[in-house]
């Protein structure tokens, strides 16, 4: 295969070797991340991960890609723009994990034990209000941030099997 170089101005920072094979992979300098109780039955496993990422597409725009569309036109709806990683964990691991990420002022959503009781959002919302912070029974956080910090809020916790 030849190689062929391209030349740029000086101080630009810039790939020197350019080919037709596939491009780097994109690294994030953030990371979404989603801690969950490792008691949760499988169910409720997936309904608070999809509860608690809706969260941070609202309050963190930027998370969000382009719309996607397939060969014949059909538009479909945004999604992340990068990987979301699913870890768990202890009920004292969640708490400690959410005590950093409060500490660390990090994006963030919650799912509490009370949250399964209830069937809408004005409902969940009274069952959090109603429970101070150091009394919240977690079972689920997802935090959003810089790669370095996401990763001491999850510490202590493993990747979800």
């Amino acid at each position: 295969m030849q190689t062929t170089y391209k030349t740029v101005p000086y101080g630009v920072r810039q790939s020197r070797r350019m080919s037709t094979s596939t491009p780097e992979p994109v690294r994030f300098d953030t990371k979404i991340a989603v801690l969950l109780r490792d008691d949760l039955e499988p169910w409720q496993r997936l309904n608070v991960t999809a509860f608690l990422v809706s969260g941070l597409g609202t309050a963190v725009p930027e998370v969000i890609g382009e719309p996607y569309e397939d060969a014949d036109g059909t538009p479909y709806l945004p999604m992340f723009r990068q990987p979301v990683l699913i870890f768990e964990g202890s009920k004292e691991t969640l708490t400690a994990a959410h005590g950093r990420a409060l500490s660390r002022v990090l994006p963030r959503a919650l799912f509490t034990s009370d949250l399964f009781a209830t069937g809408n959002d004005r409902d969940n919302r009274a069952a959090v209000r109603a429970v101070p912070t150091g009394e919240l029974d977690l079972v689920g956080l997802a935090v959003y941030g810089p790669r370095n910090a996401v990763d001491k809020v999850m510490k202590g916790a493993r990747m979800h099997p």
